[in-house]
């Protein structure tokens, strides 16, 4: 039997690239858990801006100029956490799921500006 070896971080990477990564990697299970009438509209919705906004943050890790892409990230920021929200209001997670999530993309939208900004 295998075993895999977790590879070490890249030195060089952006901190709010390995955030994005553990928000997909803990938010999509729980929308794919999510009743039919709103998985294939708000639960996919949110799940392709999820992966769209870590496409982007890597693609501008690549960039001389960072914040031209950057910036354009913040407003799918803002729609990420209306529709975090959207769960929380329809009860379709709890508020503890609601709390974990908007800490996590209240951090990437902060680490988003300093990184913008810096």
């Amino acid at each position: 039997m295998k075993t895999t070896k977790k590879k070490p971080a890249r030195t060089d990477e952006l901190p709010i690239i390995q955030k994005m990564y553990d928000l997909i990697v803990w938010f999509v299970p729980i929308l794919n858990r999510l009743p039919h009438s709103h998985k294939f509209i708000l639960g996919d919705r949110i799940i392709k801006r999820l992966y769209k906004l870590l496409d982007e943050m890597v693609l501008a890790r690549y960039e001389q100029d960072k914040l031209k892409r950057l910036e354009a990230i913040d407003p799918e920021i803002v729609l990420l956490r209306y529709q975090t929200r959207l769960l929380r209001k329809f009860e379709l997670i709890d508020d503890g799921k609601y709390e974990f999530a908007s800490k996590l993309i209240d951090e990437i939208g902060r680490n988003l500006e300093c990184t913008a900004d810096c």
